[in-house]
């Protein structure tokens, strides 16, 4: 949580005994690499990462830590955001439980907030929860939880996610009710109340009342009435909703959605672009002043960005400039869905550098191993067509490795560089969308010569790729000239 800075003397005193023997339970996974720098790296970010696994045992069940290590505690936009990493190391019966509690925990008495932040005893932490009338609570915290559990479904093919009664009620109330209490309609996003579920009893000096519904994730402006990260969520809520209506076979009431996640983006194409800065206000005051602080990252985060200009310019400026650990920690995964290995590699030796100062908050090594699985490597799945994507993004001398990684409720192994990629699948047959940077007629695959398709990614990036099956236990090779 980024209001809170903690030392690494402080992760140090107070991590518990339990952390440290859980690490055997992940150790199937492996990452080797030609670039020792990278290795050095990812093992560093993965036994970071298990020494954040709670206790099993404890009241609340299944869990890791998500939030300062001191509170024993996760909460949402930390989960949202370690979730990945986390089903990769072996944590996703973590995952199904946190992100049920999550989603039980909605209520009408919170205006419809969950829990922002739940400790090891089941409960909502006390940093964070005096009363249902009074606690902390970021309003981008449902459609960050609710994009995770759609990407979890993408990654596990555990349907629960999106259906489970606790899911399909919290994923509903989301784009319903909680929109309409917090005001967060497109038409009302710069003219809603900069308070509007105060209770009577209102003292904008208590934090769990002035921070009850912050419309940001940027935390250190005092009268914002919106941040376009909210924005950005929420055009991402109603795309995701969108998406998990299709999978129900809800085509009509899908397409409204999408129609609701289009409007919130050109919200923010119209509204938010400065031209005299040439980049995207990020907060619009109580006095009706836009301004600057945190968010870019969040339009990348958030995927909501389809001006390629104002995308790239997005990144120059990300890339330009300080920021805290949090923030850092997405760098990876978000360069890589656009290219960048170098500034990819560069952010995660930073994150995993022991001089780095916070590199033991959760989010950071968390953030490193994704950066490494999805950002270098691009690996992707989508149970909805029982699909595995590759798609190097690494330099191109180096060649790299990661084994036995749980997907798609099997193991996977893979092998990238920049003009060969293999493939091996420890289960049943499952289709492999290999993809090469650049465009190449054809794509070797176990010496067989075959057509390749070619595609823009992200609106700038042409890549080739081919289609093929893998079956079951066997390994693929394919290649390009």
């Amino acid at each position: 949580m980024i209001r809170f800075i903690a030392a690494a003397s402080l992760w140090l005193t107070f991590q518990p005994a339990f952390h440290h023997g859980c690490m055997a339970q992940s150790e199937t996974l492996k990452f080797r690499s030609t670039d020792a720098a990278l290795q050095t790296a990812f093992d560093r970010a993965a036994e970071m990462a298990l020494s954040h696994r709670g206790n099993p045992a404890d009241p609340v069940g299944d869990w890791y830590e998500a939030a300062l290590p001191s509170r024993f505690a996760f909460c949402m936009r930390d989960v949202a955001h370690q979730s990945m990493a986390a089903e990769m190391l072996g944590l996703g019966k973590a995952n199904s439980n946190m992100f049920s509690l999550f989603a039980k925990n909605i209520s009408d008495s919170k205006d419809w907030c969950s829990y922002w932040e739940i400790n090891k005893e089941g409960k909502p932490a006390p940093a964070d929860y005096r009363n249902d009338d009074e606690f902390w609570y970021n309003l981008n915290a449902n459609f960050d939880v609710m994009n995770a559990a759609w990407k979890l479904y993408l990654w596990t093919g555990d349907k629960r996610y999106i259906n489970g009664p606790e899911f399909a009620d919290f994923h509903r109330k989301s784009v319903r009710e909680y929109v309409e209490r917090w005001v967060l309609q497109p038409d009302s996003l710069l003219s809603r109340p900069l308070h509007p579920n105060a209770h009577a009893a209102y003292n904008d000096k208590d934090a769990f009342h002035r921070c009850r519904g912050l419309a940001s994730y940027s935390e250190g402006v005092h009268d914002l009435k919106m941040g376009v990260d909210l924005i950005a969520s929420l055009s991402r809520g109603m795309q995701t909703y969108a998406d998990m209506l299709r999978v129900e076979g809800k085509t009509a009431e899908a397409s409204a959605f999408d129609q609701k996640a289009e409007q919130y983006r050109r919200h923010i194409e119209n509204k938010w672009w400065s031209e005299k800065e040439d980049k995207y206000f990020t907060y619009y005051s109580s006095k009706g002043v836009f301004g600057y602080a945190e968010g870019e990252t969040f339009l990348l985060w958030f995927d909501v960005l389809k001006d390629t200009t104002r995308t790239r310019k997005t990144i120059d400026q990300i890339l330009a400039r300080d920021w805290n650990m949090e923030n850092q920690s997405y760098f990876p995964y978000v360069l890589g869905q656009y290219g960048y290995p170098e500034q990819i590699r560069s952010q995660i030796l930073h994150l995993t550098d022991p001089a780095t100062k916070r590199r033991e908050y959760p989010e950071v090594s968390y953030g490193a191993v994704q950066g490494v699985v999805q950002g270098i490597m691009g690996i992707d799945a989508d149970a909805r067509v029982n699909r595995i994507t590759t798609l190097f993004n690494g330099r191109a001398a180096d060649t790299h490795t990661i084994e036995n990684l749980p997907v798609l409720q099997r193991k996977i192994s893979v092998t990238e560089g920049a003009k060969t990629a293999s493939l091996r699948n420890a289960g049943p047959a499952l289709q492999w969308r290999v993809m090469f940077a650049g465009k190449h007629p054809f794509i070797m695959v176990n010496g067989a010569r075959r057509k390749a398709s070619q595609m823009v990614v992200k609106g700038s990036r042409m890549v080739s790729f081919l289609d093929v099956t893998v079956p079951a236990n066997q390994q693929l090779v394919a290649r390009v000239p």
